[in-house]
């Protein structure tokens, strides 16, 4: 097969995603999957009784490409790896996900303000019967941010649809003093770690 062919699935509608593929050089197509409860997600995020953030991230990716895998069966489309991602927050040792609301948003930024954070990001990639997984955890540091910062950060649309109500590589970037670990995993995709994960699947990187 020539380095044409060798495509993959991205099963995700975060632009970051789809920014970090590109930048390693990596050919996709989307595969979307429904993610609005009200409507039917098409994989269940909510957390398991007495289950650790890192296996939560890695059951929640895995099992969005078993979702894309099955999809690709029953549409007939042409076999090829899919991937998907889970970035998930982690903060006094709970698991913080996305803001329900604009209020949500502002609790959870005043929390994390002048605090340190965890985030996980788990990627899984699988064909057919094959899947292979990789996480990686990171830890981020916010100053302290005033009342009327988080208002106008909250005010401006950025944190309501990101994990833990922030995007590092947005407007937040202002609120974090230092990192320890993987940028690309706290944007959502680690990119070393979908790099090896991708060289299993004979995936080449341009």
């Amino acid at each position: 097969m020539s380095v044409g062919d060798k495509r993959i699935y991205l099963a995700s509608r975060s632009p970051r995603r789809r920014e970090l593929l590109k930048q390693i050089g990596v050919p996709f197509e989307l595969l979307l999957l429904r993610e609005d409860l009200r409507r039917g997600a098409d994989v269940d995020e909510t957390p398991l009784p007495d289950e650790s953030p890192g296996v939560y991230a890695l059951r929640i990716a895995s099992a969005k490409v078993a979702m894309g895998v099955r999809q690709i069966a029953q549409r007939g489309l042409p076999q090829k790896p899919v991937l998907a991602a889970d970035t998930t927050i982690v903060f006094d040792d709970q698991v913080i996900g996305k803001p329900e609301d604009a209020e949500h948003a502002a609790r959870i930024l005043r929390a994390l303000s002048g605090r340190e954070h965890q985030v996980l990001a788990a990627v899984a990639i699988g064909l057919r019967d094959q899947l292979e997984t990789q996480i990686s955890v990171s830890s981020v540091w916010f100053r302290e941010l005033s009342d009327v910062e988080i208002r106008r950060y909250v005010a401006s649309g950025e944190p309501l649809d990101k994990a833990g109500a922030y995007a590092i590589q947005g407007r937040a970037g202002a609120f974090v003093t230092r990192i320890a670990g993987s940028y690309s995993g706290i944007m959502g995709l680690p990119l070393a770690e979908t790099a090896e994960l991708l060289l299993r699947f004979d995936i080449p990187l341009l």
